[in-house]
């Protein structure tokens, strides 16, 4: 198999660490796919994503042809499973601006200041 920058192969999930999972491309060529290539959001268990023993596609980020290692994206594979969707304010339609915030904010301002007051009469 050749392995090149930008491309997408499929791989076994072989491992799971806590910065990320590795993937055996080839018999000799391997990867990791590092946590923060695995989704847009945040993520707290690598294994919402994939599981040892699976197979899934990934993106050649980076490929080191001496020692056959690549730098793999989960997140870089497009029409994947295993991505969740971050939504931005750019995916609502709003013409209310600030204006919802500017309303909250007397009203955030004084709970906060009368939960202050009550924890300082507790101590």
């Amino acid at each position: 198999m050749k392995i090149k920058e930008g491309s997408i192969v499929r791989g076994k999930v072989t491992g799971i660490q806590s910065y990320g999972a590795f993937v055996q491309l080839s018999e000799d060529c391997n990867g990791l796919i590092h946590i923060s290539e695995l989704s847009d959001g945040y993520v707290k268990d690598i294994r919402d994503f994939v599981n040892i023993g699976q197979y899934i596609d990934v993106k050649v980020l980076k490929f080191n042809s001496d020692n056959h290692q690549a730098r793999l994206s989960l997140k870089g594979v497009a029409n994947n499973n295993y991505r969740y969707h971050r939504m931005k304010a750019s995916d609502f339609e709003t013409s209310s601006g600030f204006a919802p915030l500017a309303q909250h904010l007397p009203i955030w301002i004084r709970d906060s200041l009368e939960k202050i007051a009550r924890v300082n009469k507790e101590d």
